[in-house]
C-alpha cells in the first residue's frame, strides 16, 4: 500500500508538471468503475487535450504518452455534487458569505454570478472525489434537498435566515460548475429553477398548502400572459401581474418545459400534488428532499421524474418526514426511478456524498446504482452528461484514483484530474492539521505557514 501510494504521488507530480491539457496521458493498470459500463479489473484510460480519448481493458498506450501506473487502484469518474452551495458559501454563519438567496429577487436570482472559484471549501469537496457540482439557490426547506436540513447544525435549513426568501414562490436558478483550479468553473448556467413545497411552501403562501398551489398556478398563468402580451406590458397598458418583470422573464423557460423545476417536497401527499401540478402545467420536474418518495415510487417512475435525496436522513425532523427511511434510495431504484444522492450539507460536508452512497448500498441499493447516483445520474438530470459524469471518449477527463472502495470512509483519493489537470491533494483543513500536529517544534506554528 505504501509503495503504491508513493508511486501514485510520483505520478501526480508527473502529470502536474506537464501541460496536462495539451499532453497525452495513459493511466494503466486501473480497476475501472464506470457507471453504465461493465467493471474492468485492469484497464487503461487515455487522455489528450483534457478529454478522454479511450477507455477499456485492451486499450493500447499511445506512443509518446506519459504513463501513470494506477497499480490496481480503483478509478472512477469524478463525482457530481447535487444541491450544493460550493463556491457560493464560505462561512455559513456569516450572512455576507452566503450567496444562495436574497430577500429581493425570486425566480430571477441567478447563482452563477455569486460563484467564487477561490473558495476554501472547494478543495475539501474535491478530496471527496467531487469534480463538478450543481450549485442550487436555497428555498426555505425541510429534510434534505434544495432547502436542506443538516443534523449537525452546520448550514442548517438554508444557509441563511429563513425569512430572507420566505416570501418567494421561486428561490432562483441553479448552475453547474467544475471544481478544478482556475477561474473558468462554469459548465452550464440556469440549469433548473427551485421552488419549495410542503411546509416550506405553506410558509411562502401565508401558512396553508392549498394557498401555495393557487399562487403558483396564478404565477405560471401570469408568465404565459406576459409572453403573449409583452408589448402591452412594456407600455404599462396591461393588468398588474403577480411577479416582477425579471421573475417573469426567468420563468419563461420553465413554462415552456425547457428548464426543469426542482420541487422541494417530502410528504407523500405533497409529492403527489407536485406531480399533479407538473402534469397540468406541462412542467419538467425534478423532486428534491423526497423523504417519503418511496411511498410514491410507482407514480414517480411512470412520470419519469428524477429524485434527489439524502439516504442518511432517516430520523424525522418534522411531521412531513415521518416516513423517512434509509431504504428510500433502494426502493426508488427498484421501482425504476432515477436517483441522485446528495451530501450532508451544501458546502462544508458536501464531500460526505460518497459516504451517503455507501449507506444507500448498505440499505439495499445496488453498488452500480449508487455510483451512478453520484456521477452520471446528476449529470443527466441537469443536462451536462455530454461533458461529465462518466468515463467516455469525448468527455472531460474528470476522474479519481482511489486507495480502495470509494464508498468506504477510509479510502482516499490518490490522483484527482479535472479536465485532465492534476489537482492538489490538499485543503485548508489538512494544512491546519499539519500546522499544529507537532507542538514541540522550535518555532511557534505561526511561523511555519
Amino acid at each position: 500500500m505504501i509503495r503504491r501510494l508513493a508511486s501514485l504521488l510520483a505520478a501526480t507530480a508527473l502529470v502536474a508538471a506537464t501541460d496536462a491539457q495539451a499532453a497525452t496521458v495513459a493511466i494503466v493498470n486501473a480497476h475501472i468503475l464506470n457507471p453504465g459500463a461493465a467493471e474492468i479489473a485492469s484497464g487503461t484510460v487515455v487522455i489528450r487535450d483534457g478529454k478522454i480519448v479511450a477507455v477499456g481493458a485492451s486499450v493500447a498506450t499511445p506512443a509518446g504518452a506519459q504513463v501513470v501506473d494506477a497499480k490496481g487502484g480503483v478509478l472512477t469518474p469524478g463525482f457530481v455534487a447535487v444541491n450544493s452551495m460550493l463556491g457560493a458559501v464560505e462561512i455559513s454563519a456569516v450572512g455576507d458569505d452566503v450567496d444562495v438567496n436574497t430577500p429581493d429577487i425570486g425566480a430571477a436570482f441567478d447563482v452563477q454570478y455569486a460563484l467564487n472559484p477561490d473558495s476554501t471549501v472547494i478543495p475539501v469537496a474535491r478530496l471527496g472525489g467531487i469534480t463538478s457540482a450543481v450549485v442550487t439557490p436555497r428555498a426555505e426547506g425541510g429534510q434534505g434537498g434544495a432547502g436542506e436540513h443538516d443534523d449537525s447544525g452546520d448550514e442548517a435549513t438554508s444557509g441563511a435566515p429563513a425569512s430572507e426568501n420566505a416570501h418567494h414562490l421561486f428561490a432562483g436558478q441553479a448552475a453547474v460548475i467544475q471544481l478544478g483550479r482556475g477561474q473558468e468553473m462554469l459548465i452550464k448556467a440556469r440549469v433548473a429553477m427551485v421552488s419549495p413545497f410542503g411546509d416550506a411552501g405553506a410558509k411562502v403562501a401565508g401558512g396553508a398548502r392549498g394557498a401555495e398551489y393557487v399562487l403558483l398556478k396564478e404565477a405560471l398563468a401570469d408568465v404565459r400572459a406576459y409572453m403573449r402580451n409583452r408589448a402591452a406590458y412594456e407600455r404599462a397598458s396591461y393588468r398588474d401581474l403577480s411577479l416582477s418583470r425579471a421573475d417573469l422573464e426567468a420563468l419563461i423557460p420553465v413554462v415552456q418545459g425547457e428548464m426543469p423545476l426542482i420541487a422541494v417536497a417530502n410528504r407523500a401527499s405533497d409529492i403527489r400534488a407536485v406531480l399533479k401540478l407538473a402534469k397540468e402545467e406541462k412542467l419538467k420536474l425534478i423532486l428534491s428532499g423526497a423523504a417519503e418518495a418511496w411511498r410514491v415510487a410507482p407514480e414517480l417512475a411512470a412520470a419519469g421524474v428524477p429524485v434527489i435525496l439524502n439516504p442518511v436522513l432517516d430520523r424525522p425532523t418534522s411531521l412531513e418526514t415521518l416516513g423517512s427511511t434509509m431504504e428510500n434510495a433502494a426502493r426508488l431504484e427498484a421501482a425504476g426511478v432515477t436517483v441522485a444522492i446528495e451530501g450532508n450539507s451544501g458546502a462544508h460536508r458536501a464531500h460526505e456524498m460518497r459516504y451517503n452512497a455507501g449507506v444507500a448500498v448498505a440499505n439495499g441499493m445496488t453498488k452500480a446504482g449508487a455510483l451512478a447516483a453520484i456521477s452520471l445520474n446528476p449529470a443527466k438530470i441537469f443536462g451536462v452528461s455530454a461533458r461529465v459524469g462518466s468515463l467516455e471518449p469525448g468527455k472531460d477527463a474528470d476522474l479519481v484514483i482511489w486507495s480502495g472502495d470509494p464508498f468506504e470512509p477510509m479510502s482516499r483519493p490518490q490522483l484527482i484530474l479535472v479536465r485532465g489537470e492534476a489537482q492538489p491533494l490538499r485543503s485548508r483543513q489538512l494544512d491546519l492539521r499539519d500546522r499544529y500536529l507537532d507542538l514541540n517544534r522550535p518555532m511557534p506554528p505561526g511561523y511555519s505557514h
